[in-house]
């Protein structure tokens, strides 16, 4: 049975795993430098989609990528799912407010529901939950460390 694809991505502030199925990118996950990706046999629709998104998270830390246009094989609750596209729909330099967020998907009291969602986003970066803060301009959580946050934060805004 052919496995998911792993492609190892060094980063200015850390090393990220990326995980992908024969339908999409599934995970980025930080992992410690010493990991090693799955040599494990993997389909090559699968390969291709993991290395697309390496190609493409590179060139977004180079700052030459503003907008990502990845397959991606996401599972989640469909609240999950309705929060992960208004993400998407966050301009490469904006930020909005946990709050905006709900309102934009149509839940306007659901922020603390939202931020769950947004946490349990498998694939940062990509779908751009570091574009999400709180209301007082606080920058809230973030699943890659506050640290990654602000590098992503301040590389949009250069």
């Amino acid at each position: 049975m052919l496995q998911a694809a792993q492609r190892l991505l060094r980063t200015p502030v850390g090393v990220l795993r990326v995980t992908a199925s024969e339908r999409g990118v599934t995970a980025i996950e930080r992992v410690p430098r010493a990991s090693v990706a799955s040599r494990a046999k993997v389909s090559a629709r699968a390969a291709r989609h993991a290395d697309t998104a390496v190609r493409q998270l590179r060139e977004y830390f180079a700052g030459t990528r503003r907008k990502f246009a990845v397959s991606l094989d996401l599972d989640g609750t469909e609240f999950q799912q309705q929060a992960w596209v208004a993400m998407c729909s966050i301009r490469y330099g904006s930020t909005v407010s946990y709050a905006q967020q709900a309102k934009a998907i149509g839940k306007p009291k659901a922020v603390r529901a939202v931020g769950s969602a947004n946490g349990a986003n498998p694939v940062p970066i990509i779908v751009p939950c570091h574009r999400v803060i709180a209301s007082d301009g606080s920058l809230g959580g973030y699943a890659l460390g506050l640290t990654m946050k602000r590098y992503l934060l301040a590389l949009e805004h250069r």
